[in-house]
Order: structure tokens, then C-alpha cells, then sequence
């Protein structure tokens, strides 16, 4: 007798879909969390540990090295500083578009390593850099091809960049499936707090190990232990590939955000309804670009609604909409989110644009100051970072054990002060540690003049270095509240389809600051004079380094108001979330709330 299956026993094609799908979900369940952020991390501590060796001395080598005049240098560095902060921004949308974060993070820190390897060359082979000048006089300039080389060298560090920068802070965070934390309205923990701690880590290792390499070894070993600390975070970040979560890019936002322009022009003369329930909603064509919650509609900028409005044609058509004509409520959402972004995120412009050489001359500053910290030892000029990025770690821990808590028990905010107030602070403190580098700078001539050292540019005045540590103190104190709290609200205010490109907009304000911090520093030492310049090529003691700090000075106090215009009329986004159950620090399962949605902070700051 032949034991036929029963019909009910045979799979049908539906259900061989839903248990493929079932498999899918459990296995990308399996996929990130906690496991993975040794590998990540790993990567990224090594990069910025190769970064910052790289770049924090960099104007000692082309000053002393290379014998490039201040300015020159320093425009030169702050150039390339741009350029590698705007890059992100391509290197976003081909993450977002179509490569993925996990191929352009590899693909950038490849592209980084080759020009770590060309600049460490040109380091150690002699014919590639112009003879010594210990005397800082009458010096021989770097030749052209000598020039074109560093400038090879820098280019590629700055393309490199732009996979890394946007996609691994972003990478990290796809692998918990929460906003709440990831930015901490968990009451948990804050991930960008303690990823901004572990860049700072790195960063002061390289300040302390990588810069007394290069002033007492060599430029050879100094640059190329970075080389081999890229070569590392590479090899970690791939060892790694079988545990991440990686997301699938959901096509082009830029296409997107044009779809809702151009839609909402072609239907410029239709009525939106005053019930905007009536508008296009569809959740499978949202879902690849809203795994966490869909946007929810919003009162402004009313007039992009229209590309939401379904005319008569449309809604008896069968067919897939034309998405230049229609589109849901959820895109219209995504492009009035990013123009509510773009004023906050504008601020930081003239922030970066105010510090961006201020490095590059402190580190001129300590090089005619006593540094010794015995008889025999003396700290490097560019190893002073470390004051400031000693106060960055400690001030990171102290604002998330002291400051959020104590915070919490007066605003109600599960993450203590919103985004938007810590990042006031920072501008805050950002001026007045501008102010109190005018007043060193003008005890550091005083001092000078008092011992007629004001002619002798190589001549070192007897005034301890430890006098720039006020700023960098501050400076660094700023950084825990500006550059934490301002790539926080990029990532927690933008559509969760375009984080990658919310984190380059963070680089990209950087880079448009670096440009026209390097407009501002040539004007003003074009049009300040011969005779009593603010910015001297060659002898900072003839300078006028404390007028240029008023000035960047000025400028951040009127930032500051704008800041606080656009802060106050800022609306946080809304968006029908989808609630997720914690388990062992990673995010499995969802529930939809009996509502359906669960609005999140939609009040002004």
C-alpha cells in the first residue's frame, strides 16, 4: 500500500515564502548587537589612532621639513582638511544609494591606507623633500614635484575618508535595532557618548606616542606606525563581516527627496485636504527606507503636501504609482525633516570656521615657549592636544554619570538636556576659550618683549607652555557638549534612510568651515600690513595672534545668536514608532503599540 502525503501535508508556494521569511528574520536577529562592537570599534580606534598621528603634527613637518611658510601650511592643511570633510558627503550618497555602508567603509580605508603609504615614503626617501634649515632663514622651499607628492599623498587621505567618516559611526549604530539606545532616551546608555570616548582614546595615544616618535625618532617611523595601525583597523573591520547586521541601501535619497519637489510642482494648482489622512500613504513601498517607523505628517511647509494629494486618475489605477507624480507622506516627511535640520546644522559652520587654524598656530605659539617638563625631557608642541582631549574623556564620563542624572531630575529628559541645549553650551564655552587665548597670547609677547626676544623668531621666551593649557581645557570641555550633542541630533532627527548622509552633512559643515576659515586667515594676512601683521609668516612674536582671536571671537557671538533663533523655532520630527523588546543588549522582536503609533518629542526646543 503506498503512503501518499495527505494535500494538507503539501507546502504550498505561500508558505514556503513565509517560512524563507521567517529563516530571514531569525537569522538577521542573530546578526549585530553587542558582539560586533569589538570589531567596529576596533577599526575606528585604529583609524583615528592612524588619522591623528597622521594630521595633529602635520604642520611641523611642513614648516620644519618641508620649509613652507606658516600661512602657506597651514592653508594647505586646512585645504585638504576641507576637502576631506566634504568627501563624506559623496561617499554617504554612494553608501545610501547602492554600495552599502559595510563596501564603502573597506573601499575608503583602502584608498586612505595607499596615501599613508605615499606620504611615509616621501618621508623617508631624502630626494623627495628640499634640504634642512635649522635656522628658519633664507630657507629652500620644497620643489614642485616635492610639493605635487604631499599634495597626492593628502588627496588620497582625503577620499579615503570619505567612506569612512559617514558609515562607521552609522554602521555601529544599524547594529542595535533602537534609537531610544542609541541616543540615549533609554536611560541606559548614550552610544554616541561612549563612541566619541573611544575616538578620544585613540586620538590621545596617537597624540602621546605617534608625535614623540616623530620629534625625537624620525618622520620615517613617526608616519609610518600610523601606515600600520590603518593596515590593523582594516584587517579587524573584515575579520568581522560575518556578525554585522548590514543594511540594504533603499535607492538614492537624493532621488528621493527630488521625487517630492518635482511632484509637488506638477500638482501646484491642486487642493490638499484638510485631512491629511487623505494624503498617499503606502507601507510597502515605505518599508525598505522606515525599518523603525514611518514619519508622520506635520504642519509645515504645507506646500509639499502636494505631492502627496491623490488625484481621481490615480486612485482607480491598478498600476504602481509614477513616484515623480505621487509619493507618500512618509518621503514628503523625509525632505521637510532635512530642511528643518539645515538651519541648526548651519551653525556649526562659522564654529568650524572660527577654530579651524587655531591649532596650527597654538602649536607655532608652544614652539617658542619653555616645554620642559625635566632637564633632560621636553614635550613635544603638538603632544598639548592631550590637555584637551584629556578633558574630552573625562568630561564625557562625568556628563554621562554626573551631569545627565542630575539634569533628568529638572527637565524630565530621559538623556538629561536635549541636543539642541548641548550644543548651546558648547557654543558657549567655545567663545570664551577663544577669549582666554587672546589674553595668553598677549602675556606670551609681554613676556617676550620684556627680554627683547621680539626679533629672534627661533628664540624661546621664558614662559612655561602649560600656560595654552587653559584652552585646550576648554576647548575640550566644548567638544563633550558642541561635536557629541551636533552629530547626536543628526543622527536622531534625520530619516533613518539618510543617516549616513546626516552624518557627512556633520563633516561637510566642517569642510565649508575649513574653507572659509582659510579665506578669512589669507584676508586677513593680505590686508593687515607688512609691517605689523596679525599673521606673520616666519616670527609669531611680531604678530598680532591675539587680534585674529577677537576677531574669530566676534564672529562666534554672533553664531551664537543665530544658533539661538533657529534652536527656539526648531520642532523635533514625529514618526509612528515601532516598539521593539530588549534582550541582552541587543534588539529582537517587534510589537506595534494598540495606538499604532507612539509620537515622539514633537515640541520646540
Amino acid at each position: 500500500m503506498d503512503n501518499k502525503p495527505a494535500p494538507m501535508d503539501l507546502p504550498t508556494p505561500n508558505k514556503l515564502v513565509e517560512e524563507e521569511d521567517d529563516d530571514s528574520m531569525l537569522n538577521n536577529k542573530k546578526l549585530g548587537g553587542i558582539k560586533t562592537m569589538p570589531f567596529i570599534l576596533a577599526n575606528e580606534i585604529c583609524d583615528r589612532f592612524a588619522s591623528s598621528g597622521f594630521h595633529s603634527n602635520m604642520i611641523t613637518y611642513l614648516t620644519q621639513e618641508l620649509n613652507m611658510p606658516l600661512v602657506q601650511a597651514s592653508n594647505t592643511l586646512t585645504n585638504f582638511g576641507g576637502t576631506a570633510s566634504f568627501t563624506p558627503l559623496i561617499g554617504a550618497l554612494i553608501a545610501d544609494s547602492f554600495a552599502g555602508r559595510f563596501w564603502a567603509i573597506t573601499v575608503g580605508s583602502i584608498i586612505y591606507e595607499m596615501g599613508l603609504v605615499s606620504i611615509t615614503l616621501s618621508a623617508v626617501l631624502p630626494s623627495l623633500r628640499p634640504p634642512p634649515c635649522p635656522t628658519q632663514q633664507n630657507c629652500q622651499e620644497a620643489s614642485t614635484f616635492q610639493l605635487w607628492i604631499l599634495y597626492i599623498s593628502l588627496l588620497l587621505t582625503s577620499l579615503g575618508t570619505g567612506g569612512i567618516r559617514p558609515c562607521v559611526v552609522t554602521f555601529a549604530a544599524d547594529q542595535f535595532g533602537s534609537d531610544k539606545v542609541i541616543t540615549g532616551r533609554s536611560k541606559k546608555w548614550n552610544f554616541f557618548n561612549w563612541y566619541y570616548f573611544s575616538m578620544g582614546l585613540a586620538t590621545l595615544t596617537a597624540l602621546t606616542v605617534v608625535v614623540y616618535v616623530q620629534e625625537n625618532v624620525g618622520w620615517g617611523w613617526g608616519l609610518g606606525i600610523p601606515t600600520i595601525a590603518m593596515i590593523v583597523s582594516i584587517i579587524a573591520f573584515v575579520m568581522g563581516s560575518p556578525l554585522y547586521k548590514k543594511i540594504e541601501p533603499g535607492g538614492s535619497p537624493l532621488i528621493r527627496l527630488a521625487q517630492v519637489i518635482v511632484a509637488a510642482f506638477k500638482k501646484r494648482k491642486e487642493t490638499a485636504p484638510e485631512n491629511p489622512k487623505l494624503l498617499y500613504q503606502n507601507k510597502e513601498l515605505d518599508a525598505a527606507i522606515s525599518l523603525h517607523g514611518r514619519l508622520v505628517h506635520t504642519d509645515q511647509y504645507k506646500w509639499l503636501d502636494k505631492a502627496a494629494v491623490v488625484t481621481e486618475s490615480e486612485s482607480v489605477s491598478s498600476n504602481p504609482p509614477n513616484l515623480w507624480r505621487l509619493v507618500t507622506v512618509h518621503r514628503v516627511e523625509e525632505l521637510k525633516t532635512i530642511i528643518r535640520m539645515l538651519p541648526i546644522w548651519a551653525a556649526g559652520i562659522l564654529l568650524v570656521t572660527s577654530s579651524s587654524h587655531l591649532h596650527s598656530f597654538v602649536i607655532q605659539q608652544a614652539r617658542t615657549m619653555d616645554r620642559h617638563l625635566s632637564k633632560s625631557f621636553e614635550i613635544p608642541p603638538a603632544s598639548l592636544s592631550i590637555f584637551g582631549i584629556l578633558t574630552t574623556l573625562s568630561g564625557l564620563v562625568l556628563y554621562e554619570r554626573l551631569f545627565v542624572p542630575l539634569a533628568r531630575r529638572f527637565t524630565g529628559q530621559p538623556s538629561g538636556v536635549t541636543c539642541l541645549q548641548r550644543m548651546g553650551i558648547g557654543f558657549v564655552i567655545n567663545i570664551v576659550a577663544t577669549i582666554v587665548s587672546s589674553f595668553i597670547e598677549i602675556k606670551r609677547k609681554s613676556v617676550a618683549a620684556h627680554h627683547n626676544l621680539l626679533d629672534d623668531p627661533k628664540a624661546i621666551v621664558p614662559i612655561s607652555v602649560f600656560w595654552l593649557v587653559p584652552q585646550f581645557c576648554l576647548h575640550g570641555i566644548a567638544e563633550v557638549f558642541m561635536s557629541v550633542g551636533h552629530l547626536e541630533f543628526l543622527y536622531d532627527q534625520s530619516p533613518e534612510s539618510m543617516r549616513s548622509t546626516a552624518a557627512a552633512l556633520y563633516w561637510t559643515a566642517i569642510s565649508m568651515g575649513n574653507y572659509i576659515g582659510t579665506l578669512l586667515v589669507s584676508l586677513v594676512h593680505k590686508y593687515t600690513g607688512e609691517n605689523s601683521n596679525w599673521l606673520p609668516d616666519r616670527n609669531l612674536n611680531r604678530g598680532k595672534l591675539e587680534y585674529y582671536y577677537w576677531l574669530v571671537s566676534g564672529i562666534q557671538v554672533l553664531n551664537l545668536i543665530y544658533y539661538i533663533i533657529c534652536a527656539y523655532l526648531y520642532t523635533y520630527k514625529p514618526i509612528e514608532e515601532v516598539k521593539e523588546e530588549e534582550e541582552d543588549g541587543e534588539f529582537n522582536g517587534k510589537k506595534i503599540s494598540e495606538k499604532g503609533v507612539e509620537l515622539a518629542r514633537n515640541e520646540t526646543a
